[in-house]
């Protein structure tokens, strides 16, 4: 089992937002048959039949084991993945595109990012799994505490300073046997501040003055 799949197909998409399907890809983290989920969320056992050769026909879930009982054979299933992500390419010519708007103080662009990067590395993780290789990528996640509008000003351009100047220092556009790398860093509001929801403060400070 993956720790995470990336869901790319948008009829895998659409397989997975029916609420019964989620419910049971959800519970087959652990492998059941359709019989253990039928009489866990009260449904017919044809009924949970129909929705798991649903998610199986599109890779969702995958036969764990057969079981003989008198005469018939019972399926046990389980998910092919602990966690899903649905890519943005499974929304065809939908999915944001970066190029369309590349505002560094945009919210928008910011989202349009992160979906491109969601993207790419789906794909990149779905080559990497099929392949049995190990994707080599790195990441930093925190939290910073501004004193003030001018100060987050600043770090945001400190932080463009300091990231330009380790690209000039380690780009080489003409290494032979080098690959390339892409480089998103991005600052938004913490929705998860414990220190802000005891203290009532909104997650953007600034929201108050645009009001």
């Amino acid at each position: 089992m993956l720790d995470v799949a990336v869901i790319e197909d948008s009829a895998a998409a659409e397989a997975t937002l029916d609420p019964i399907r989620m419910r049971l890809l959800a519970a087959l983290a652990e492998p059941a048959s359709a019989t253990a989920l039928g009489q866990r969320f009260g449904l017919p056992r044809q009924k949970v039949n129909y929705h798991l050769r649903t998610l199986e026909q599109h890779g969702l879930i995958e036969l764990d084991e057969e079981r003989r009982k008198g005469n018939v054979v019972e399926r046990i299933m389980r998910a092919t993945a602990a966690t899903y992500v649905i890519s943005p390419a499974a929304l065809a010519a939908l999915r944001p595109d970066p190029r369309r708007s590349p505002d560094r103080l945009s919210a928008a662009w910011l989202l349009s990012l992160a979906g491109r990067l969601v993207e790419d590395i789906g794909a990149l993780l779905t080559g990497a799994a099929r392949e049995q290789r190990t994707l080599s990528t790195f990441a930093l996640d925190g939290e910073v505490r501004f004193a003030s509008a001018a100060d987050r000003a600043a770090f945001a351009e400190e932080l463009s300073s300091a990231a330009l100047a380790l690209v000039s220092k380690y780009h080489h556009e003409d290494a032979a046997h080098g690959r390339t790398f892409r480089l998103v860093v991005a600052v938004h509001p913490s929705t998860t501040s414990r220190a802000d929801r005891e203290a009532g403060r909104p997650a953007d400070p600034d929201a108050r003055e645009r009001e």
